[in-house]
C-alpha cells in the first residue's frame, strides 16, 4: 500500500468511517467531509496523523487538511470506498451541513441565492412603474407599460418554476423534471378549471381542491422536496436501461396528481398560515416585532441565517403585495453605514477614515454591509453596540408604524423606490434615525483605533518599521523586483532576498484575524490576506503557474527563486464551483510579474455573502528564515507585498 493509500484510508477511518460519509469534496488544500454522525469526527487523531496539517469543523463542515497532495488523496479515497463526491462541492452538498435547523438555513440559501438577483431586479422595476403611473408621468393603457409590466411581473408569477429548478438542484432530483411537475400547476388546462380558488374537481373518484399556484413559494419547493424522494426510489426499482424515460414519466404520473390533491393545498394554506402569523405579530405589538428584527438582522447576515427569513418576505409579498420585514432590515443596514460615519469622524488615523469612508458607501448605495460588520464592528465592537442599539430603536419606530416594501431588494439609497408605499415616510425616517443615531453613538462611545493599525508601535521609529506577522519581523520592501541573484531554499546567499508584490488591490489584513482557523493559524504558512477592491489577480512574482485549481479560485506560483506562493480569493469560495471565476492562464504556464491570472464577481461574492478576504501564502515559508509584509495598510497592484529572506537556515 503506498503512503497516500494509507493515509487515506486512516482519514476515513478517523471521519467515522465510509458508511458515516454522506458527501466528499475537496478544494485546493484541504478535504470537505459532510459527516452522517459528527461525534465520530475524531479530530485528535486526525491532527496526529502524519501527513494531516489540520482537522477543522466550520459550520456543520469537517475539513481535513493536507495540503498541495490533496486531489491525489481525494482520488485515493473514492477509488477505494463507495462515496459521493465532487471536486469542488456545490449546492447540493453545502446544504446538507449542520444540525437539522443549520440544513434547513442552507438548504433555503442554496434554493434562494441564485434566484434574488432576478427578484431584485424585477422587484425594482415594479416599484419603478407603480412610481411612473402615480405620478401620470407614464400611461397604464400604453403598450410600454405594459411590456415594462410584463417584464416586472415575470420573476414573480413563474416564480414556483425558478424555485422548481433551483428546488431540484438543491435537493438531488432532476432539475428540469421538478420544473415540468411545477409547471403543470401553471398549464392552461389546469388554470381553466379554476373558476374560483376552492372548487372542487375530482381526480379518478379523489377530490382535487384547487388553488392558484402562479407567485405562489411554499407549494414548489414542498412539491421538489417529495418528488426528491420518489425520484430517488424510483432509481432503486427501474433498470438502468430504460431509467432515462420511465423515472421521468412515472415521476410525472405520480407527482402531479399528488401535487394537485396532497401537497399543494398544504403548502397553499403553510404560505397562508405564515402571512397570518406575520400579520399576527405587527397587529399585537409591531414594535416589538421591528425593534427584534433591526437589532438582529446584522448578526442574522453573519451566520447566514437571513436566508430562513428571505422565503417568508417573498410569501409576504405573493399574499398581501406587500412585506414587513425588509424595512426594519433596513434600518440595521444603515445603522451599519452610521457606525461607518461615526469611525470616520471620530478615528484619528487618516488611513482608517479612509476605509470607514470607502466601506460606508457600498452600504449606502447597494446595501453591501460586509466590510463594514468584519472590517470595522465586530473588530472594534463598540460601533456593532451602537448600531445593533441604534436597529432597536429606529427598527421598532418603524414596525410600530407598520412600515412595508413592495418588493425583494438590498435595502439602500438606490432601492428607496421599493419603499414608495403609502408608509414611505416613516421609512425614511427610521433609516435617517437610525443612520444618525449609530454614528452618534459610535462617536461618543468611542473605541481602540490600536487595534486597527498594522503597524508594530514598538517598532515604529519613524523610519518605516513594521508589524510582526506570524513570528517574523516585518521590513517594508523599497524594492518591488520580483527576481533576485538566481538561488534556491538550498543555496541562497546570506542576505539574498525575493520580493513579492500585491495581486491585488485592497486593504492587507494580518493572516491571524482571517476568519478561517487553517490559514489563521499560519499551518499552510506564513504571509498576509487582502481584501480586494477589485476583481483581478495578478502575479506577484517571475515564475510558472503550478497548480491551478479547476475552480479558478485559487492558484499556486512557483517563482524563479523557488518561493511557494498560494492565492486564495475569498474564503469557501469552492462552493460555488467556478461560478463567478475566470482564469486568464493555464497550469503550467510562464507568468512574469504583473500578469492577468483570474478575474472575479467581486460584487456578485458580496451580495451573495461570501468572505472576499483574499490570502496570499508562502506556502514552502519553513523554508526561509523570515517573511515580510509591507507596513502600509491599502496595497495596489505592482506594489510591495511581502519579503522572503532567503539565508540558509
Amino acid at each position: 500500500m503506498s503512503d497516500k493509500q494509507d493515509l487515506a484510508a486512516r482519514i476515513v477511518e478517523r471521519v467515522g468511517g465510509e458508511k458515516n460519509i454522506a458527501s466528499l469534496t475537496h478544494c485546493i488544500t484541504r478535504l470537505r467531509f459532510y459527516l452522517k454522525d459528527a461525534g465520530k469526527f475524531d479530530k485528535p487523531a486526525l491532527d496526529k496523523l502524519d501527513g494531516v496539517i489540520m482537522a477543522v469543523e466550520s459550520n456543520g463542515q469537517f475539513q481535513v487538511v493536507v495540503g498541495d497532495k490533496v486531489a491525489a488523496i481525494y482520488h485515493q479515497i473514492m477509488e477505494g470506498h463507495n462515496i459521493n463526491g465532487t471536486a469542488g462541492g456545490g449546492a447540493e452538498t453545502g446544504a446538507r451541513k449542520g444540525n437539522p435547523l443549520a440544513r434547513v438555513f442552507n438548504t433555503m440559501s442554496s434554493i434562494l441565492v441564485p434566484i434574488v438577483p432576478a427578484l431584485a431586479g424585477a422587484g425594482m422595476l415594479k416599484a419603478v412603474l407603480v412610481i411612473l403611473t402615480t405620478y401620470h408621468w407614464l400611461a397604464t393603457d400604453s403598450s410600454t407599460y405594459l411590456i415594462l409590466l410584463a417584464a416586472s411581473n415575470s420573476v414573480f408569477y413563474f416564480l414556483p418554476l425558478l424555485l422548481a429548478f433551483s428546488c431540484g438542484k438543491a435537493f438531488g432530483a432532476h432539475p428540469f423534471v421538478s420544473v415540468a411537475i411545477v409547471a403543470a400547476l401553471l398549464e392552461p388546462n389546469f388554470t381553466a378549471m379554476i373558476k374560483q380558488p376552492g372548487d372542487i374537481v375530482s381526480f379518478l373518484g379523489i377530490p382535487v381542491v384547487l388553488m392558484k399556484y402562479n407567485s405562489t413559494l411554499i407549494p414548489a419547493i414542498l412539491a421538489v422536496w417529495v418528488y426528491s424522494w420518489v425520484e430517488r426510489g424510483l432509481k432503486r426499482i427501474i433498470h438502468q436501461s430504460i431509467e432515462m424515460v420511465a423515472v421521468p414519466m412515472l415521476g410525472l404520473i405520480i407527482m402531479v396528481p399528488l401535487v394537485a390533491i396532497v401537497v399543494g393545498p398544504i403548502g397553499i394554506y403553510a404560505g397562508t398560515a405564515i402571512g397570518d402569523g406575520i400579520a399576527f405579530m405587527n397587529h399585537q405589538s409591531g414594535m416589538l416585532t421591528g425593534a427584534l428584527i433591526g437589532a438582529g438582522w446584522t448578526f442574522l447576515v453573519m451566520f447566514g441565517l437571513h436566508w430562513g427569513l428571505v422565503p417568508v418576505m417573498l410569501n409576504n409579498l405573493a399574499l398581501h403585495g406587500f412585506d414587513t420585514i425588509k424595512p426594519p432590515a433596513g434600518t440595521a443596514t444603515f445603522a451599519q453605514a452610521g457606525a461607518a460615519f461615526g469611525v470616520f469622524l471620530r478615528a484619528r488615523d487618516p488611513k482608517l477614515k479612509s476605509f470607514a469612508l470607502s466601506a460606508m458607501l457600498p452600504a449606502l448605495l447597494a446595501g453591501v454591509t460586509e466590510p463594514i460588520v468584519y472590517g470595522i464592528s465586530i473588530k472594534y465592537k463598540r460601533p456593532l453596540v451602537a448600531a445593533t442599539i441604534a436597529g432597536v430603536i429606529a427598527g421598532g419606530f418603524v414596525g410600530a408604524m407598520n412600515t412595508t416594501a413592495m418588493a425583494y431588494v438590498f435595502p439602500s439609497l438606490t432601492t428607496l423606490p421599493a419603499f414608495m408605499t403609502a408608509t414611505f415616510k416613516y421609512y425614511i425616517a427610521g433609516i435617517a434615525l437610525s443612520f444618525a443615531l449609530s454614528a452618534a453613538l459610535t462617536f461618543i462611545m468611542g473605541f481602540d483605533e490600536a487595534i486597527s493599525s498594522p503597524v508594530n508601535p514598538a517598532a515604529d521609529d519613524g523610519r518605516n518599521a513594521g508589524a510582526v506577522v506570524n513570528g517574523a519581523p516585518v521590513a517594508t520592501p523599497t524594492n518591488t523586483a520580483t527576481a533576485t541573484p538566481a538561488a534556491n531554499p538550498g543555496n541562497a546567499g546570506i542576505g539574498t532576498e525575493s520580493f513579492l508584490v500585491a495581486p491585488l488591490n485592497g486593504r492587507v489584513m494580518p493572516l491571524e484575524q482571517v476568519n478561517d482557523p487553517v490559514f489563521a493559524s499560519g499551518v499552510m504558512g506564513r504571509g498576509i490576506a487582502i481584501i480586494p477592491v477589485g476583481g483581478e489577480v495578478y502575479s506577484p512574482v517571475d515564475g510558472m503557474v503550478s497548480k491551478l485549481f479547476h475552480t479558478h479560485h485559487a492558484i499556486g506560483i512557483t517563482s524563479d527563486q523557488g518561493v511557494e506562493v498560494l492565492i486564495h480569493v475569498g474564503l469557501d469560495t469552492v462552493r460555488l464551483n467556478g461560478e463567478l471565476f475566470s482564469a486568464h492562464i493555464r497550469e503550467g504556464d510562464r507568468v512574469r510579474s504583473g500578469d492577468l491570472l483570474l478575474t472575479f464577481d467581486r460584487e456578485e461574492l458580496l451580495r451573495r455573502h461570501f468572505d472576499i478576504t483574499t490570502p496570499v501564502i508562502i506556502a514552502n515559508s519553513d523554508d526561509y528564515p523570515s517573511v515580510s509584509i509591507t507596513d502600509s495598510p491599502h496595497v495596489e497592484t505592482s506594489g510591495p507585498l511581502l519579503r522572503v529572506s532567503m539565508s540558509a537556515r
